[in-house]
């Protein structure tokens, strides 16, 4: 078990690492040099000299990557160009925001996607399941932005339901719950229906198991061999599905964050590239990056606490 988990943790840094190196060698791919792009064409060659020299590009590009690959192994993420503020400082204050929503809109989704999943599977080819399977369908082939747009133009502007824009007044917490409503909304739709295909299929290929069946010869209560001997083992493939949602939230994020104009990595992510701030896109990228490679290694290990049988496998 000890072995397997170090595995999955070097794993997710080798992750960590490639991604650096692409995010690093993605300033020297475009054309045109660097500090040119981000300065523009009318900075002075001496401007255009002293950023060169801050962000190191006056030296090799193997010596750029390996003190690029160094500082970051060190937390050291590099200095704004423009605020000269640390990425770092940056990036953690904004982090926060996205994975509030990021975690709510998971949340709701699976308290409402697990249930449904489970509910068809027990009336299987029933109006419910029908109904069920149709809503799924249609939230899964929606993007997340066009989600936002509407529900920001019905909810918000419309009706007058929810605030527009912003994540409310810092240190009221009412007030920030009240804006995060929409953007979680619109992140999680989507995934409401994907968590009910696939714990209704667990759920129906479990129910047939042997175990099931005898649990139901011995005379258990329906609800107990449910919730206790089937949902246990169905909601497996959920976990790691769960998982693998951050990546794809972290992606509808940007959009959430930029419609509904909250900060988080997303919004921070489209600014700095507009007016080319690349340390400070580096290091959100990075942080998405970190996120989504070490929540592989908790799934499973979710997993495995979950499932004897996969614990004695490690």
């Amino acid at each position: 078990m000890l072995i397997y988990l170090l595995q999955r943790i070097g794993l997710s840094v080798l992750i960590c690492v490639t991604a650096m190196t692409l995010l690093f060698a993605a300033i020297h791919v475009i054309p045109g040099d660097p500090a040119t792009i981000m300065l523009g064409t009318r900075a002075t060659p001496e401007v255009r000299a002293r950023l060169e020299k801050e962000m190191g590009l006056d030296q090799p590009v193997p010596v750029q990557l390996v003190k690029f690959l160094g500082r970051a192994a060190t937390g050291d993420l590099g200095t704004d160009v423009w605020s000269k503020r640390a990425v770092g400082t940056i990036v953690m204050e904004n982090l926060p925001y996205t994975l509030t929503l990021i975690f709510t809109g998971l949340g709701w989704a699976a308290l409402v996607g697990i249930p449904l999943g489970c509910y068809s599977a027990i009336r299987r080819n029933s109006f419910i399941d029908k109904f069920t399977g149709v809503i799924s369908v249609g939230t899964i082939s929606i993007p997340s932005f066009v989600v936002a747009i509407y529900a920001l133009l019905l909810f918000a502007i419309q009706l007058n339901l929810f605030p527009v824009i912003g994540a409310g007044e810092k240190g009221d917490l009412a007030d920030q719950l009240w804006h995060l409503v929409l953007p979680s909304f619109a992140v999680g739709l989507g995934w409401v229906g994907y968590l009910a295909r696939i714990v209704r299929a667990s759920m129906l290929e479990v129910m047939g198991e042997n175990h099931v069946r005898t649990a139901r010869a011995f005379g258990l209560p329906e609800p107990k061999i449910v919730l206790q001997y089937a949902l246990r083992i169905a909601i497996l493939p959920t976990v790691t599905l769960l998982a693998l949602a951050i990546g794809g939230l972290l992606s509808s994020a940007v959009f959430a964050e930029n419609i509904f104009a909250r900060p988080g990595i997303g919004k921070l992510i489209v600014d700095s590239a507009n007016v080319r701030n690349y340390p400070v896109v580096q290091g959100a990228v990075m942080a998405t990056v970190a996120l989504f490679a070490f929540a592989m290694p908790i799934a499973d290990l979710i997993v495995a606490w979950l499932d004897p049988r996969v614990r004695t496998a490690l």
